[in-house]
């Protein structure tokens, strides 16, 4: 196993697309949402683990959740897990893992992955993965994992690549995030166009580079800590850093601007299980199209996606194409084709009712 190889895990968001399941204080990588009797961080890391050595897997999150990644990673090192003080998108927490990977070894060759995602066929993804390694060990290139579509989603970002030979590493021309339904159609009738999976791969010194040309102040701002990380200043240091650090994706920031920016064509069951449809569409289901994860008893139903507490009898008569969740202190009933509106719930519940319910 190659020792300059490097793992960096994103678990710091909240997933609130996915309420109520998904919460402020218990967010969606920290559930085991499909049922396999593992989170999905931790389904993530045992992912990689034939990919980098354990003690090269660096998981970032915020700072309330540091000791729910060592309950579900009880074998990490505090130094592998980064807390960020504040949200900051996704530009910060790459910059942050990045930068501390490369004072350890500069020769590194990171792969940075969410904690949440769904990945079906893991062989054909590990062999994408390492197709990446190899060729970012070699050229001064930023390689993301592009998904061939299945359908015109308009919640996903696309990458369009120039088909210029048989390899599966394409050049990317352009980024375009969340297109309208006709436009979406569009890409994926032109077949120049891959789903956006938000999977990086790059070696330490081409992606500091790129820091510096394209997100210079942060750059600068990461570069004066660079003597304090692996030390007990190092938290202070992030405390200061992430109050200057914009809120920014790292696409926006800066792959949507490289010049040297590589897709590689996988095709492995890809799913960011970002609303109930996706977990519906991954999940088995009942003669009557039902996805149901509960103690229930149906009647008349179809198509409906339940999950419920174990713990919680629930009845359910008459629903044809509907969302029925519950947990903790908040049950939802809503139409599958607006599940969009979830946020709306969301932030209706926070201004409403309180803090309590998110």
């Amino acid at each position: 196993m190659n020792q300059n190889t490097f793992v960096v895990i994103m678990a710091g968001g909240i997933g609130s697309r996915f309420w109520p399941i998904s919460r402020v204080n218990h967010p969606k990588q920290f559930h085991d949402v499909l049922g396999t009797g593992e989170s999905m961080i931790q389904t993530t890391v045992k992912r990689f683990r034939g990919v980098c050595p354990p003690e090269n897997i660096y998981v970032v999150t915020h700072r309330d959740y540091a000791n729910l990644v060592q309950e579900h990673l009880p074998d990490l090192h505090k130094n592998q897990i980064l807390q960020e003080p504040i949200g900051r998108n996704t530009a910060p927490c790459i910059a942050y893992a990045c930068y501390k990977i490369a004072k350890k070894n500069p020769n590194a060759n990171i792969v940075v992955a969410p904690a949440d995602h769904v990945i079906l066929r893991e062989e054909s993804f590990i062999n994408c993965v390492k197709e990446g390694l190899e060729a970012t060990a070699k050229s001064d290139i930023l390689v993301t994992l592009g998904i061939k579509p299945t359908r015109p989603d308009t919640g996903y970002g696309y990458i369009q690549f120039i088909d210029d030979d048989q390899s599966t590493l394409k050049k990317v021309k352009t980024f375009t995030e969340k297109p309208s339904l006709e436009i979406a159609q569009m890409f994926i009738d032109s077949g120049e166009f891959v789903w956006n999976a938000g999977i990086f791969i790059w070696n330490a010194q081409t992606i500091l580079k790129a820091f510096r040309e394209y997100l210079s102040d942060m750059a600068e701002t990461f570069e004066e800590g660079i003597p304090v990380l692996y030390t007990d200043q190092e938290d202070a240091f992030i405390n200061r850093a992430y109050s200057h650090c914009r809120n920014i994706s790292i696409d926006y920031g800066l792959m949507e601007k490289a010049n040297n920016v590589y897709v590689i064509l996988g095709d492995f069951g890809w799913s960011d299980v970002g609303t109930w449809s996706s977990l519906y569409s991954l999940s088995e289901k009942t003669p009557e199209g039902n996805v149901v994860d509960g103690n229930v008893l149906l009647y008349d139903v179809n198509n409906c996606i339940i999950k419920t507490p174990e713990n919680q009898l629930v009845v359910v008569q008459g629903l044809q194409d509907y969302i029925v969740a519950s947990h903790d202190n908040v049950f939802m009933v809503c139409r599958r084709e607006d599940e969009q509106k979830v946020k709306d719930f969301v932030a209706d519940a926070k201004a409403m009712k309180g803090q309590n319910f998110i």
